[in-house]
């Protein structure tokens, strides 16, 4: 396939996405020379800044509502990943012949370049970007066979499709993949050359069901990878997760594949102490993209200066303001409860947690546990409130203080009024975001904004 492929077809975009994803791939298709419609059950108020990257573009848009005739009427649907496969619109568009597909299909069947692919329940945009900052630093090298490298993905850094114009096949591209782009891919039995996860947690069970479905899916990521005995596809799992160990050993001697395993204990000492991003959770990833690195064959002293210059991700325990001798910390990314157990565990001053949000269907008694032993008070917010509030007082006895809060502003301000000097304040919600804000990074605006207000 190639951009010819869509000249003068018609084109639904189904889904604008919280990342710009559906912009993304109106905007190729309608500069490919396709007829294109955007149609999202949201409305132009609340899609305003996904709408912006079309500007000026020759496309239609079916906003607030989708309209059965426009699916019966495609040759091409572009699925987003959060629409699930058994929609029945893409079933009516499926009967009538039109090509159901997405961004990251579209992505994999033209991208001229090695792709990196990075998956996980938590840190695979943390290892992602690591990743690519490493690699980043040899580029263009004698000692390398890549010229430039590129990230994007799930993690929103750059339009995927848009960056189809700039890539050769002397790139490499670092895609962070989710487990709903993944679903998608399987479609056409594609992987990355080298293929990476971090970590498998319980993540997205209202989407998958269940933990072991959630895990096939998340296999895939090397189920389809390009298998060659001359070039070698990569495999790199985390030798500290039960599952994914497995995976190594299912696949280490299998033909035309290298496999190697990451602990997060593989760090050195002389790299740990120039990392920039705390906790035993940021360490593996950094071991997950040196084992990456070591591959593609990027000397220790290139290394070792990238290390240092890599920043952590904004929301991902970031550091916001420190006031009246209280931090306040950002980790909206925190979207699971392994995530904020992680956070939880890597700060030893008294702590108060703003917790709760989206409910994917994830249990929490080991977070209520945690938060029982470990937290001074905890203000929940959001659809799971009641039932974090619930894992909490099951955990037995605890001087923990709860409190609930219909909004983020009002959640500041009661962890305001409960935080002494030395204290810290936490936003780890340990869910999605998408009950109360769009994203993740707006509901950490909304923090941050709240904290600079007191």
């Amino acid at each position: 396939m190639d951009k010819a492929f869509f000249k003068d077809k018609r084109v639904v975009v189904m889904g604008l996405g919280r990342f710009g994803g559906g912009a993304d791939s109106a905007a190729f298709a309608a500069r490919s020379g396709a007829r294109v419609l955007v149609t999202d059950l949201a409305g132009p108020d609340k899609l305003a800044e996904a709408l912006e990257p079309m500007a000026g573009l020759s496309i239609e848009y079916r906003l607030g509502e989708h309209r059965e005739h426009d699916f019966t009427a495609a040759d091409v649907v572009i699925v987003n990943p959060a629409v699930p496969p058994d929609n029945p619109l893409i079933q009516v568009a499926r009967q009538h012949r039109a090509l159901i597909t997405s961004q990251v299909e579209l992505f994999f069947q033209m991208c001229p370049a090695p792709i990196v692919g990075v998956t996980g329940a938590n840190g695979k945009s943390t290892t992602a970007s690591l990743t690519a900052h490493l690699l980043a630093a040899a580029a263009g090298q004698r000692d390398v066979n890549y010229r430039n490298v590129y990230l994007s993905g799930n993690i929103g850094h750059r339009p995927l499709l848009g960056l189809l114009d700039e890539l050769t096949e002397e790139d490499l591209v670092v895609l962070e993949i989710s487990s709903f782009q993944l679903e998608q891919l399987a479609r056409i039995q594609k992987g990355p050359y080298a293929a990476v996860i971090t970590n498998l947690t319980p993540n997205h069970l209202d989407r998958h069901g269940t933990f072991e479905t959630y895990c096939r899916v998340k296999e895939t990521l090397f189920k389809y990878q390009p298998l060659n005995v001359q070039r070698p596809c990569l495999s790199v799992f985390n030798a500290e997760d039960t599952i994914t160990g497995a995976w190594y050993t299912k696949y280490h001697d299998q033909p035309g594949r290298t496999c190697l395993a990451f602990s997060a204990d593989d760090v050195p000492e002389r790299l740990l102490t120039a990392f920039q991003c705390p906790g035993r959770a940021n360490r593996s990833n950094l071991a997950a993209a040196l084992a990456v690195a070591s591959h593609f064959r990027i000397a220790p002293d290139r290394i070792a200066a990238a290390v240092t210059t890599f920043s952590p991700l904004d929301s991902r325990l970031q550091l916001v303001a420190e006031k009246n001798g209280v931090r306040w910390y950002d980790d909206s990314k925190a979207t699971t409860p392994v995530s904020t157990l992680a956070a939880l565990n890597g700060i030893d001053e008294p702590k108060i947690l703003i917790a709760g949000g989206y409910d994917k269907g994830i249990d929490f008694s080991e977070l209520g546990k945690c938060i029982a032993a470990r937290v001074k008070a905890v203000v929940l917010i959001g659809q799971t409130a009641p039932k974090i509030e619930q894992a909490v007082r099951a955990a037995g006895p605890s001087k923990v203080v709860i409190r609930r809060a219909e909004t983020m502003g009002r959640a500041v301000t009661i962890c305001n009024e409960l935080a002494r000097s030395g204290d810290v304040v936490l936003l780890s919600p340990a869910c999605a975001s998408y009950d109360m804000f769009t994203n993740y990074i707006q509901r950490a605006q909304a923090f941050i904004d709240a904290v600079n207000a007191l």
